[in-house]
């Protein structure tokens, strides 16, 4: 019971924090969304800092477990990679970018276990898949893995930026399957290119 109070008061505040970004939403608003006190809400949490360290770490495992997934279900490198760009895709497409600058800006411990989380665990998961895709001749043998990997990620962060993509003009799905097929096709052989075409279901003439 304990747990199941504590997460629907995480799943309601997930669900203020990625419509209206962290800043905006208070302990009041999270609690009248699920019409609950805030006495209630502090039984679980000593503050609105704490509830976003807890909501992060949840969610963190949760889209671990779903990378995971994706691996045993992959036949290649480059269905890979682009199951795992379309899962952070419909992710990101969900959360209001401001999520991410708030978090940087007012929350700063937080931001700092995202980090990690990117430059430890993404970083990783791509290291494995370029080194993969070369294994496989889908890649280009002389790629340089460490500074592609980094690139990844940080093209990542750069579409979650409101101040380089706007969320009125651009949307995040958009944004991460444009620039994942830019950096596809820059490390791809010819075999790989035609797996890419395969799996986008176009047919380009040779």
């Amino acid at each position: 019971m304990i747990e199941e109070n504590q997460n629907r008061l995480l799943e309601a505040a997930k669900e203020l924090f990625f419509m209206h970004g962290i800043k905006r939403v208070t302990v009041d608003d999270i609690c009248r969304h699920i019409g609950v006190s805030k006495k209630t809400l502090y039984l679980f949490f000593k503050n609105k800092e704490e509830l976003i360290e807890c909501l992060l770490e949840k969610n963190l495992n949760e889209h671990k477990k779903e990378f995971e997934q994706i691996f045993k279900k992959s036949n290649n490198s480059i269905q890979e990679i682009i199951l795992l760009m379309e899962h952070l895709a419909v992710m990101f497409s969900e959360i209001n970018p401001y999520v991410f600058y708030d978090l940087q800006k007012y929350h700063p411990d937080v931001w700092k276990q995202f980090k990690e989380f990117k430059e430890t665990f993404l970083f990783q998961i791509i290291v494995k898949n370029l080194e993969k895709g070369i294994q496989e001749d889908l890649y280009r043998h002389k790629i340089n893995i460490e500074i592609l990997a980094r690139l990844r990620i940080e093209e990542t962060q750069m579409a979650l930026n409101p101040l380089i993509f706007h969320k009125e003009k651009y949307k995040i799905s958009d944004i991460q399957i444009e620039l994942l097929d830019h950096f596809l096709h820059g490390i791809t052989t010819l075999k790989g290119h035609k797996l890419i075409n395969k799996y986008r279901q176009i047919n380009e003439e040779e």
